[in-house]
């Protein structure tokens, strides 16, 4: 799910699908207006579930498309070779999820311990691990 919103109120560490990603924005930079065209920006960002480094040139009053992020407690319930069982703290599903990428997050996850864990464009990702 997303929403539509203006790219110039848009700002670096704000998020916005580029080519159907979800990505954080890291570099954020508005040209002036010419004689005969509007102001353009140029956002760089990065994506949340690849990692890969995308840009996009629009106006500034152009519409993009902005993901909607639930952010959510889990409990880590078994781990598994290439994906971790979540169990949500409000509701008691149960789901699975990839091994995040990050090594800081993936060492610290062991069976019983609180993460927090966004779930965005029917995709989830474990982000953090609470405590600890």
């Amino acid at each position: 799910m997303s929403k539509p919103v203006d790219l110039g109120s848009l700002k670096v560490g704000s998020y916005v699908i580029v080519d159907g990603e979800p990505c954080r924005i890291v570099d954020y930079s508005k040209s002036k207006p010419g004689k005969h065209g509007s102001a353009k920006a140029r956002i760089v960002a990065i994506g949340i579930f690849d990692g890969a480094k995308r840009t996009l040139v629009k106006p500034v009053d152009a519409q993009v498309e902005v993901p909607i992020i639930d952010k959510r407690s889990g409990q880590v319930i078994a781990m598994l070779p290439n994906a971790i069982q979540v169990m949500d703290l409000e509701n008691y599903q149960i789901f699975e999820s990839p091994l995040p990428e990050e090594e800081d997050v993936k060492s610290k996850l062991t069976s019983g311990v609180e993460v927090e864990y966004w779930r965005m464009m029917d995709r989830m990702k474990i982000m953090r691990v609470k405590g600890g």
